[in-house]
């Protein structure tokens, strides 16, 4: 009772006072009996063990409060609490029931905290039962055993005075055989907001409602015309299907006044589901099947939020802390962010047309330090939205202020309330779990109104990122009773970040120190920046070369942005793989366009041509490449007037094209030939091909030597001609005359030999054997000669003379 009186605002009625005595002797009296009862020797340590042992009784049976209706009552309600009790212990409990009590009220929300985290009965600090036929009765609760209840009470039998938070309890009392007595042997305690008539001023309440998901595109498309873009898994199809979590989401939030906060990239990968899409399955791809789903998810949104408040954080949700404290120092980190932030509202407005607000940054769990305010103001956003946990009040507000805080430098903080937004946190699949979540939740919210009941204030709530689909089920629960209560009005945030700031609100971000070290133990590394940095590298030197840099560019920078989504926090592995995956993907794509390799070559002379050949495989075509071709010894190969020779590059979609570069030798031996491709810019693309030329130069007295030979090998040819030409003419002329002696009159073979035999008398032997016998064998064996004889006469024009 000392301790309940500590609690403002507590009046109970001098009838409750003294059922509340009465009930504390009539538990006591058992344990007065027992004590009696114990032997002269019992020392005072065991009086005080068995008090202990009595204590934590109240813990024997677990009370599961399974759902509270109304969960904000007015007068003429009848409230209906429903759950299950359970028997943890070894022994059975008889004469048993479950009773509610109510009372006393809290008026701070300190004491709402303490409240929420007792457990067992405390005499003093829990209420009385109502009693009477507001109970349920179990004869008997077996060991190990559950049972439901229910009870219905009406409003006017809780002793509900003032406007306020009243405790609610839910307790067994029951016997078991080692203590045959009633005592309390289980309780569960929530919260019962009181506001039967509307507040003369209502708190101004802004509730964000996030559609953020995981990282579900890569980088990787089809060689297709359309790009057919290639999901990791798919997941995504599963959270927009019926039932699914964001289709709950959008469902609940439907029905809710909410400012809408979206991740353009959400968006952007179900509007690829719509069409032709691939699914990644090891080292191959399935084609995805969800196109109708995604259409019927991205149709219900487009309705939902019609005229609704929608707010665009930058693509993919970048984690603006890990940029801040360890991205900066990285060359090209915040150019990154300004990108996503640009493309955030094209992307809304032509998936869902409408048009978002993108004034706002978001950082993990609404921390804030100095770092991360310059950050994310860095990309065009003017508010950020923190928590109080963060931006913590330290100027003795008796109160919660407004939301708005200016925090310097034109910037304005969006200070969310801690305790609301951090409600729904829990495991909610729980139905005991959730109905506890809501209660607490209104009773905050009352006791915020309660505070400064004459004050205009607006209050801010931003639950987690990816509240889960019961996490989700419980907000839209605990939303729906607020927005049908008398002590709250729902608000945009843009209204709320406009509001008037309170002058007493805390306006000091708190130092770079005191950021929350378990937050900074999720950030993403310092090398994934670095990975940014390296893959935009990467990325220029490509797309400088293609026809159409669209087509790599547009992929691969949202998948850069996709590196740095607040979803990776507390994953650092499957974040450093879709990092890997990315890279190889890029680099297997600019290996598409390479030189051929080359075997070693052999030159033979003063000059010769070398041929490159340079291979595109993409389905695009390249241009503004150079091909150099370098030798690594220019005093004994030049290429084209030095050491080296370029030629423009340009080949079409899965095409070659081969280069052929002038060389000139000055010496004999192996070089070292190297093949580069260069962008215009002079930057090295692909790896080089080297071989070897082995130069081996031919002399002029060499060539003199060979030139002579060969002209003799043609004369002698041409002589061989002439004589056979003679032999042919002289032969045709013997034939002739031979035809002319057979055919004159009166001539006899007598005559002709005498004449030949007188012929023969007048010249010398060794002549008439040539002039006779030149054509036929001087034995029968000999072979006639295969050459005319030479002639004695002058040489005809042309003929070459051999003497």
């Amino acid at each position: 009772m000392a301790e309940a009186a500590d609690f403002q605002g507590m009046t109970p009625s001098p009838a409750r006072r003294w059922l509340r005595r009465s009930g504390a002797l009539l538990a006591a009296a058992p344990l007065l009996t027992g004590l009696l009862q114990l032997p002269l020797g019992t020392s005072a340590y065991a009086a005080e063990k068995t008090a202990v042992a009595d204590a934590t009784g109240s813990n024997t049976v677990a009370v599961s409060l399974d759902s509270l209706s109304p969960s904000a009552p007015t007068t003429g309600d009848t409230v209906t609490v429903s759950g299950t009790v359970t028997n943890n212990g070894k022994q059975a409990v008889t004469d048993a029931h479950v009773g509610v009590r109510v009372g006393p009220s809290l008026n701070s929300l300190s004491a709402i905290d303490s409240a929420a985290k007792r457990t067992g009965f405390t005499s003093g600090l829990d209420p009385s039962e109502i009693g009477g036929s507001y109970v349920a009765e179990f004869s008997e609760l077996a060991a190990g055993i559950s049972q439901p209840f229910s009870i219905s009470v009406p409003v006017d039998e809780l002793d509900l005075s003032a406007d306020g938070v009243y405790q609610l309890g839910v307790s067994l009392t029951g016997r078991t055989a080692a203590q045959p007595w009633d005592q309390i042997l289980g309780i569960q305690r929530t919260f019962l907001p009181w506001q039967p008539d509307a507040a003369d001023t209502r708190t101004k309440t802004t509730y964000l409602w996030p559609l953020i998901s995981t990282v579900h595109l890569t980088a990787e498309t089809g060689s297709d015309a359309q790009q057919t873009p290639v999901f990791e898994n798919d997941d995504l199809a599963a959270e927009i299907s019926p039932g699914g979590r964001l289709d709950q989401l959008v469902s609940l939030g439907s029905d809710l006044d909410v400012t809408w906060v979206l991740d353009p990239d959400l968006l952007a990968s179900v509007d690829a589901m719509t069409r032709s899409y691939q699914i990644q399955d090891g080292d191959t791809t399935t084609a995805g099947k969800n196109q109708a789903i995604a259409k019927q998810w991205l149709a219900k949104l487009e309705t939902t939020v019609k005229d609704k408040e929608v707010v665009a954080l930058p693509f993919a949700d970048p984690d603006l802390a890990s940029l801040a404290h360890n991205g900066t120092s990285v060359t090209g980190s915040l150019s990154h962010l300004k990108d996503a932030t640009d493309v955030a509202a094209s992307t809304v407005d032509t998936v869902l047309h409408v048009t978002p607000n993108t004034d706002f940054a978001w950082p993990a769990d609404g921390a804030l330090d100095p770092s991360i305010v310059k950050v994310a103001t860095s990309a065009g956003a003017d508010t950020v939205i923190a928590r109080s946990d963060s931006l913590r009040e330290t100027g003795g507000l008796s109160y919660t202020p407004s939301a708005a805080r200016p925090i310097g430098g034109g910037t304005t903080a969006v200070v969310a309330d801690a305790r609301l937004s951090t409600d729904f946190q829990g495991d909610m699949t729980k139905a005991d779990n959730s109905t506890l979540a809501v209660q607490e939740f209104l009773a905050q919210s009352l006791t915020i109104n309660l505070q400064e009941p004459q004050k205009q204030r607006s209050i801010v709530i931003a639950p987690q990122r990816m509240p889960s689909a019961s996490q989700a089920q419980t907000m839209a629960e605990a939303l729906t009773a607020l927005q049908d209560g008398n002590w709250s009005q729902s608000q945009g945030l843009s209204a709320a970040a406009q509001a008037k700031p309170d002058p007493g609100a805390t306006t000091k971000v708190p130092a770079e120190s005191a950021y929350p070290s378990v937050l900074r133990k999720q950030e993403l590394p310092q090398s994934a920046f670095e990975w940014i940095r390296d893959t935009q590298t990467s990325l220029d030197n490509f797309k400088v070369i293609l026809t159409d840099q669209s087509r790599v560019v547009t992929p691969f920078g949202r998948a850069m942005d996709r590196g740095m989504s607040t979803s990776w926090r507390g994953r650092a592995a499957p974040a450093a793989a879709f990092r890997t995956s990315v890279s190889s993907y890029l680099k297997d794509l600019t290996g598409l366009v390479k030189l051929i390799e080359k075997s070693d070559a052999q030159l033979s002379g003063r000059s010769a041509t070398i041929p490159v050949t340079v291979q595109n495989n993409l389905v695009q075509g390249v241009d503004h490449l150079v091909l150099r071709l370098t030798s690594q010894q220019p005093t004994r190969l030049k290429i084209g007037d030095g050491p080296y020779d370029e030629q423009p590059i340009a080949v079409a979609g899965e095409h070659s094209q081969s280069v052929k570069f002038t060389t000139s030798t000055k010496a004999n031996g192996p070089v070292k030939v190297v093949a580069q491709l260069y962008t215009e810019d002079g930057q090295a693309y692909g790896a080089p091909v080297t071989f070897e030329v082995k130069v081996t130069e031919i002399t002029s007295t060499v060539m003199l030597v060979i030139g002579g030979g060969f002209l003799l090998l043609v004369l002698a040819g041409y002589r061989m001609y002439t004589q056979r030409k003679r032999a042919a003419a002289r032969q045709a002329e013997d034939d002739a005359r031979e035809g002319e002696s057979a055919s004159e009159d009166g001539e006899s073979t007598v005559d002709a030999e005498d004449s030949a035999a007188e012929d023969s008398q007048d010249r010398p032997v060794g002549e008439s054997d040539m002039e006779t016998g030149a054509g036929d064998p001087e034995h029968p064996s000999d072979l006639p000669p295969d050459t005319a004889p030479e002639s004695t006469g002058p040489s005809g024009t042309g003929e070459r003379v051999d003497r």
